[in-house]
């Protein structure tokens, strides 16, 4: 009898048939009755297929499968999931790491360009024949700026490598001073956003960095200064950027992330000075497939009784 994985998200096709090639899959986000097919499933379910943009993990799914021995995350932010609940029945959690570093990193740089370069006005200049008219306004260079990145993990330096490239300057905040790293630290946001032309958040989502991006961090950052999402939406407050957006108190914003998603509020459509992306960091073909082989061998490797691939510390 084929052991039973609850998905509550999907992979792309070719890794969603590797999982049913072995393991009865149960896609409970096409269920008509998701309540329903988990009180059918619960006692025989032993893994748990999740995605960042899929539904969450809560407490209440995690104890209502007495059996559950895995989750594994479909995405490197795990904030989506209740860690200590699965903690303390000590299930594994995975995720996919460094996989999706180069992708989301070159996502922060498309953003930067874009809303420096004013890429978006400038297309949509030609589209509808107002080059004929006069010439486009200038928009920002990024020779010289100085970057502030939230977070310098593998996604941070990847962006503040890409960034180097440019012939910007980079400094980074984070919980710590990292060994071996040639940017200027700074352990106060505010200071650090006050020092820059453009912020990037590229940290962890959760409780500890919920809304460390507020009125303040903005005000800091100032009229000419830029700010970047591509963490979490929950890292930036979306009310205080509005704030700072409509007042002028900062320049611009380029986001791929929202606190609401996928619903993006109307104020933000509707401004010039913002570019949107539809959480697209590491969306590409390339990338996600290679995060779904991941998610699969680490299910592998745990009922195979191997070491994990990529766990997720407790």
């Amino acid at each position: 009898m084929k052991k039973t994985i609850l998905a509550l998200g999907s992979l792309l096709p070719a890794e969603m048939d590797a999982l049913e090639a072995q393991y009865h899959l149960v896609r409970l986000w096409r269920e008509s009755d998701p309540e329903k097919t988990l009180q059918d499933v619960k006692n025989n379910v032993v893994a748990i297929v999740s995605a960042y943009n899929g539904m969450p993990v809560t407490r209440k799914i995690i104890e209502s499968l007495p059996n559950l021995e895995i989750i594994a995350q479909f995405g490197v932010g795990v904030d989506n999931i209740d860690l200590a609940a699965a903690a303390e029945r000590r299930i594994a959690v995975t995720s996919t790491p460094d996989i999706l570093t180069a992708d989301t990193a070159d996502t922060a740089m498309a953003l930067t360009l874009s809303l420096l370069r004013r890429v978006v006005e400038a297309d949509m200049y030609v589209r509808v024949g107002k080059w004929a008219n006069g010439a486009f306004p200038l928009a920002t260079s990024l020779k010289g700026k100085k970057v502030g990145i939230i977070g310098l993990g593998r996604i941070g330096q990847a962006i503040a490598r890409r960034m180097s490239a440019f012939d910007m300057e980079i400094a980074y905040h984070g919980p710590r001073r990292k060994e071996g790293v040639p940017y200027a630290y700074y352990n106060d946001l505010s200071s650090m956003a006050q020092d820059v032309d453009i912020l990037v958040a590229a940290c962890p989502g959760g409780a500890m960095t919920k809304h460390c991006v507020n009125s303040r961090v903005l005000k800091a950052l100032g009229p000419k200064g830029f700010l970047i999402n591509i963490a979490r939406g929950s890292v930036v407050s979306t009310d205080d950027l509005l704030i700072a957006l409509r007042n002028g108190d900062i320049a611009g914003a380029g986001l791929d992330v929202y606190e609401n998603e996928p619903h993006v509020p109307d104020a933000l459509i509707s401004m010039d000075n913002v570019v949107l992306l539809p959480h697209v960091g590491s969306a590409t073909s390339e990338t996600r497939s290679s995060m779904g082989q991941l998610v699969v061998a680490n299910i592998l490797a745990h009922f195979n009784g191997e070491p994990l691939l990529t766990p997720v510390a407790a």
